[in-house]
């Protein structure tokens, strides 16, 4: 099972974990934030899909300001201030803020990203629509830390097939806490 439309089969099946498993993974995300972020620095979460982990709880635990990302349908994607106003369902149908202007990539301190599986060199797979893959392609972007969430059974145990516009996380946060990925060093 090497392809990506085999893998992300897999690990749908695989990140059906049950809610207990899903909340320890949010205790942990909110402990990462606390530990690595500013209270006034924006932090830029997701809304969830099926069996992604819920970090909506984040927004009354923690003083950071949040951000949601909007999709436009047609492969950009945009972070906005999410301060509790009415959501509005984005272009590829997923509840996002719609007022304010786009958030500028020196705006926001951390990404919290949801995956379907991560390898150990911070490729992540998703659902195949490249959003944040097109935004992380800018170098801008590239430079503000990013991390995925997900169960640790989701951890891929060699390399991701890799695409080359796939631009590493730096890690990711399971029940199990957070995992960096290794970078080699340069000699």
């Amino acid at each position: 099972m090497r392809d990506k439309p085999s893998l992300r089969r897999h690990y749908q099946q695989l990140r059906r974990t049950n809610q207990a498993v899903h909340e320890v993974i949010c205790g942990a995300a909110l402990q990462f934030v606390r530990r690595t972020t500013a209270e006034t620095s924006v932090v830029g979460l997701y809304w969830p899909l099926a069996n992604e982990v819920d970090l909506r709880p984040l927004r009354t635990q923690l003083r950071n300001p949040m951000a949601l990302p909007q999709a436009d349908g047609n492969g950009c994607l945009h972070y906005k201030r999410w301060t509790g106003q009415d959501l509005e369902k984005d272009g590829c149908g997923i509840p996002a803020p719609t007022n304010g202007s786009n958030l500028r990539a020196d705006e926001i301190s951390l990404l919290l990203v949801p995956a379907l599986a991560v390898d150990s060199s911070g490729i992540r797979l998703g659902y195949g629509g490249g959003y944040y893959d097109r935004l992380r392609s800018d170098p801008l972007w590239a430079n503000v830390p990013a991390w995925v969430v997900l169960p640790s059974n989701c951890v891929h145990p060699s390399a991701l097939p890799r695409d080359s516009w796939d631009v590493p996380f730096d890690g990711w946060i399971t029940e199990k806490g957070p995992g960096q990925v290794l970078r080699p060093s340069a000699s």
